[in-house]
């Protein structure tokens, strides 16, 4: 793949993997991207995952022809991007390491040689010329891991993100990319919203044409939509005017009262009404949800004087991620002593801008008129 007419894609296609970082689903496999850019000198920009070493060489090869590389820019050292460092040195000896001085620290740790002899030491400003083309070094701490710069290359006004931008999937498949992109997001990044603040801010002083991230398709036009979504994510502001509804339920009674409910909101005029069962969705699609609408109704039973399991689960990982600036409401049932929405509150005191919703609904095992009457009353007030 030709990006521009010096830099040329050279990364591979995963279609073998399950769970990426063991966790996240992946139907369509993951892309770990690596560029060459050609001029005087050659930078590849980036190394692959450690089961596609021979392929991404290969790759190397097969775009550079009789020539050589320079050198290895490692923008993050995760090891989908950094397992092939070694091969790299192993196959191109006089080629130099491009890194920041953490990086060189983590390939200590990660292969007991920090390649002292080849070392390229670059931080924030720092610059490098390849004859016409000048890379400079932006550093980009705890996006989304402390060693991490990103590079922008003048000449051809392309900013290499890192795993800024990337998205789950192989680039030999189509999909939307906001869905994708928005789980890898908020699942991976997502807690480090301030810090990419920091870095679009850098960013837009860049004349940007293309943004080239490790995972997911480059991209080169409209980048001001991706970039506002970047900015909407990462300030925790919501995308989107709606009510998503997360729910756990044992005996089918707490499922009835959110299915009433988001009736109740669709006839109430809601714009947008999403409900999750957290027992049997992809939990990163559900947190994706919490994330993208501007309200959040949890309804769960009281479990062992506690919560029930997935709820918890839920409320941890969107905590986690700095859950903040919602509208929030709760629907708890007991047969006896409900207390769920006490819990809930307890755990989701360590997010910011919460506003919870003045009607509650409690349900003594089952719907009865007064708690339909207080469904009726949460729609109206969220609607």
């Amino acid at each position: 793949m030709t990006i521009t007419q010096d830099i040329l894609y050279v990364g591979v296609n995963d279609h073998n993997i399950d769970l990426f970082e063991g966790q996240y689903i992946v139907p369509n496999g993951m892309a770990y991207n690596s560029y060459a850019i050609v001029d005087e000198k050659i930078a590849i920009m980036d190394s692959v995952d450690a089961a596609f070493g021979d392929e991404w060489l290969g790759n190397i090869k097969n775009a550079l022809g009789d020539r050589k590389p320079d050198y290895l820019v490692v923008q993050h050292m995760e090891p989908d991007h950094s397992a092939n460092i070694v091969s790299f040195v192993n196959a191109y000896p006089e080629a130099k390491v491009v890194s920041s001085a953490k990086a060189f620290v983590m390939m200590k740790n990660f292969f007991g040689d920090d390649f002292a002899d080849k070392q390229v030491v670059v931080g924030e400003g720092d610059k490098l010329s390849l004859g016409k083309h000048e890379l400079n070094f932006v550093a980009a701490p705890m996006v989304h891991w402390p060693e991490v710069i990103v590079t922008y290359d003048s000449t051809d006004k392309v900013l290499f993100s890192a795993d800024g931008f990337g998205k789950f999937g192989a680039l030999d498949v189509e999909e939307d990319w906001a869905c994708e992109a928005r789980r890898y997001y908020i699942g991976i990044v997502g807690k480090y919203g301030l810090p990419v603040q920091t870095l679009l801010k850098k960013a837009a002083a860049l004349d940007i044409q293309f943004i080239c991230p490790l995972h997911g398709p480059i991209l080169t036009e409209n980048l001001g939509y991706y970039i506002n979504l970047y900015d909407t994510w990462s300030s925790y502001r919501p995308e989107e005017e709606g009510v998503m509804i997360a729910y756990t339920s044992v005996y089918g009674n707490t499922k009835k009262a959110v299915m009433e409910l988001a009736d109740m909101l669709k006839a109430n005029g809601c714009p947008k009404v999403v409900v999750n069962d957290l027992a049997r969705e992809d939990m990163a699609e559900v947190v994706e949800d919490a994330f993208r609408y501007s309200k959040l109704v949890l309804a769960t039973t009281t479990y062992n004087g506690d919560i029930f399991p997935f709820m918890r689960h839920f409320i941890d990982a969107i905590t986690e991620r700095n859950y903040s600036n919602r509208t929030v409401g709760f629907i708890e049932n007991g047969s006896w002593a409900p207390t769920a929405t006490k819990v809930m509150k307890g755990m989701l005191e360590k997010s910011k801008n919460l506003t919870y919703a003045e009607s509650e609904v409690k349900i003594m095992s089952a719907l009865n008129e007064d708690s339909k009457a207080q469904l009726e009353a949460l729609a109206k007030e969220l609607a």
